[in-house]
């Protein structure tokens, strides 16, 4: 298992470079996370929703993403709740005491899945959530140690040396252990270095006489990796790009992840807006995915974006909207459920005769199909792939026009005047061909090509090979 002392310092990394690099010697691998709390996730082949780490690290091994490789996943709708997902489905809605009492029967579930994974697999490499240091969480653990503990699973500890104070990581993270918890951790991994390892030896000497414990490997700071992200937005690369794309930062933001093809182009310039800022002239307006529609509609429209929105298009500037933003975009998103807070309904933006009715059962699907709009190379329609996570059903008028064909049915809707696309397809600037036509459509005219597939497994294999002295040393233990 790989825990870590901080959110951020590389599990995740660590778990895929793991995985790829026993699948290159022949051994039957998988990757997991017994909890995960994220608003970035993916469909899994067994029609279930996990962390997009996961389904990254399955990747990495060469295997299908599975939901038994995330059995609990934890998508935050406000400060204090979130939607409890088990076994890829959607349980409830909890705040953070019931799901704190709801653990012992999560634990049912996370053991379960690693049962089966287990007579599936020769190996597994699991990721913690957090730090096991968090003793507030402590009871009831089923993220870091609890788990281990359950299963009787080594750990190694990975801290991220870029943030400062790893020294005080890990020993701090030792001193928050139990003593059972403390001989579980087999050795340390130095994650993000850069520079003289010399100048780093007597520190790594220092804490192995400390503790006890040897320092595994130290990896290095890897710049350009093309890997999804787990949750948070990571901070943008300098581009040269002259093709301005503008993603508003909503707070229940998800899938962030639909713009890393568009991060990696070399034409396009993206940027994230944040609270309290105006939205800057540009070419496109994309209104990403939302765990929570009509409260993230509501922060839109209170930091003044609509009327930027309704400004852009005057000037002929093009709009996209994806899941929560598709749903945005329409006349009225009505929930009479309850299903994302207090039952009832919101005016959309009024950019696209349609209506949206938020529902309790959540449509989770891969997809694959052809764009209504722009052509290939060879004169065809573009081909268009991804997946569909939204619970809510959104009905187009007769005045619309489809965005995708998918599956041998029309999806999404775009505006009589044709400046505006709303889809329920997430990934949907993953394939190349449908990149480019999109791009096309908001007016881009460029001959490069981003293959995100391939750019993330040139990723995979750099990470792999920073850590083969890591892996070296975990078969010498």
């Amino acid at each position: 298992m790989v825990q870590g002392t901080t959110s951020d310092a590389g599990k995740s990394t660590v778990v895929a470079a793991l995985c790829r690099l026993l699948q290159r010697d022949g051994v039957r691998v998988a990757p997991m996370k017994p909890q995960n709390m994220a608003l970035n996730s993916a469909v899994t082949i067994d029609g279930g929703e996990i962390g997009r780490a996961q389904a990254l690290q399955a990747i990495a091994a060469g295997v299908p993403a599975h939901t038994d490789m995330n059995p609990v996943l934890l998508k935050p709708s406000s400060d204090t709740g979130a939607q409890v997902i088990i076994h890829g489905k959607v349980r409830a809605d909890m705040d953070a005491r019931d799901y704190h009492q709801y653990k012992t029967i999560a634990m049912g579930a996370v053991l379960e899945s690693y049962q089966r994974l287990q007579h599936q697999y020769d190996a597994i490499i699991v990721e913690g959530a957090g730090s096991p240091a968090e003793v507030n969480l402590r009871d009831r653990d089923i993220a870091n140690m609890g788990f281990a503990e359950a299963v009787d699973c080594p750990v190694i500890l990975v801290a991220d040396i870029d943030r400062g104070g790893v020294f005080a990581h890990f020993i701090g993270t030792l001193a928050c252990l139990s003593e059972s918890e403390q001989q579980r951790i087999v050795g340390f991994v130095i994650n993000r270095f850069r520079g003289d390892i010399r100048l780093l030896e007597p520190g790594l000497e220092w804490l192995e006489q400390k503790t006890g414990k040897p320092v595994l490997a130290v990896l290095p700071y890897l710049h350009g990796l093309q890997l999804d992200a787990e949750d948070a937005i990571q901070p943008a690369q300098q581009s040269s790009g002259k093709f301005r794309i503008i993603v508003p930062a909503i707070p229940r933001i998800s899938n962030h992840t639909d713009f890393d093809a568009l991060r990696a182009h070399p034409d396009v310039d993206l940027q994230f807006i944040g609270p309290d800022h105006a939205i800057p002239p540009a070419d496109l307006i994309i209104l990403p995915g939302s765990k929570n529609t009509r409260a993230d509609l509501a922060f839109l429209q209170q930091q003044g974006w609509q009327q930027a929105l309704e400004k852009h298009l005057r000037y002929g500037g093009k709009v996209i909207g994806i899941c929560g933003g598709y749903q945005m975009l329409g006349q009225i998103i009505s929930d009479p459920y309850g299903v994302e807070g207090t039952a009832g309904d919101s005016d959309g933006l009024g950019l696209l005769d349609i209506t949206t009715e938020l529902t309790q059962e959540k449509r989770l699907q891969q997809v694959s199909g052809r764009c209504a709009f722009g052509f290939a190379a060879g004169g065809a329609p573009a081909a268009v792939q991804g997946y569909e996570i939204h619970m809510g059903l959104t009905y187009a008028s007769n005045e619309t026009l489809p965005a995708f064909h998918l599956n041998d049915e029309d999806e999404g809707a775009r505006s009589p005047d044709d400046l505006i696309l709303g889809t329920y397809l997430h990934g949907l600037f993953d394939h190349p061909e449908a990149c480019s036509a999109l791009l096309a459509w908001a007016g881009l005219q460029s001959d490069a090509v981003v293959d995100l597939s391939a750019l993330r497994e040139q990723s995979i294999d750099r990470v792999a090979d920073a850590c083969i002295p890591l892996l070296d040393a975990l078969r010498a233990l």
